[in-house]
């Protein structure tokens, strides 16, 4: 990876904001993600990331962190707060804007116990693929402490296969609809493209059922959004 994510943020930190993230997926055209939504305090946070952090309880692993504005918040209402981000520049920033505790790790790579597991902004991409979920779920699973929660959203994106009559369009030997390829460019510079999944709550909550996670639908967004509570059975 050329860490065109953390170069951003980067920029943006230092003051150096002139271009926004511009982003694209394989059955979506380009879009921007302006820099400051990237900065945004509480009261700019969407409802179910709101939701989120007002349930976080405990030891908080934040995965994904980017520039740190959820672990900050929580940070503030005074709980012991984790950051990890596999982007160097988003962990360079978190620690420069005051998380006190943020590594440059992946998911898979994390050893400790919570009480709640934080995967916000489509948490459900960093499985990639349909087939990854089950083992990134069980991986989840063992950093939970008996009692603790993870907290997770995504997007049921079968609307962007729909024809005008409201038919599905999606070619069925192809593999599960929400799995995308995830491109990002800034300034001119191209990431290498990522996989991403986006995953409809039914698919969730039969697959975490199967490892033993008890899943729950805690709120629905605006746009075929929702934030899920996974617990121990």
């Amino acid at each position: 990876m050329k860490d065109i994510f953390g170069k951003a943020l980067i920029d943006y930190y230092k003051g150096l904001y002139s271009k926004d993230l511009v982003t694209s997926t394989s059955i979506s055209d380009e879009d921007t993600l302006p820099l400051p939504y990237l900065f945004r305090n509480f009261s700019e946070m969407p409802n179910l990331e709101k939701e989120a952090l007002r349930l976080s309880y405990g030891k908080v692993l934040d995965v994904g962190c980017g520039s740190g504005s959820h672990s900050l918040w929580l940070q503030d209402k005074g709980l012991s707060v984790k950051a990890i981000d596999i982007s160097k520049g988003a962990i360079e920033v978190a620690q420069s804007r005051g998380v006190s505790n943020a590594e440059l790790k992946s998911l898979l790579e994390e050893t400790d116990s919570f009480d709640t597991i934080l995967l916000l902004m489509n948490g459900t991409g960093i499985f990639q693929t349909l087939k990854d979920t089950p083992h990134y779920l069980h991986h989840l699973k063992s950093l939970l402490d008996p009692n603790g929660q993870i907290l997770i959203d995504s997007s049921d994106i079968k609307y962007m296969y729909l024809d005008e009559d409201g038919g599905f369009w999606q070619d069925i030997n192809t593999t599960y609809y929400g799995e995308l390829d995830y491109y990002l460019s800034y300034k001119g510079e191209k990431e290498s493209p990522m996989k991403w999944l986006y995953l409809d709550f039914e698919t969730l909550n039969n697959i975490s059922n199967t490892v033993g996670l008890k899943c729950e639908k805690i709120l629905d967004g605006q746009h075929f959004d929702y934030l899920a509570k996974l617990t121990l059975l």
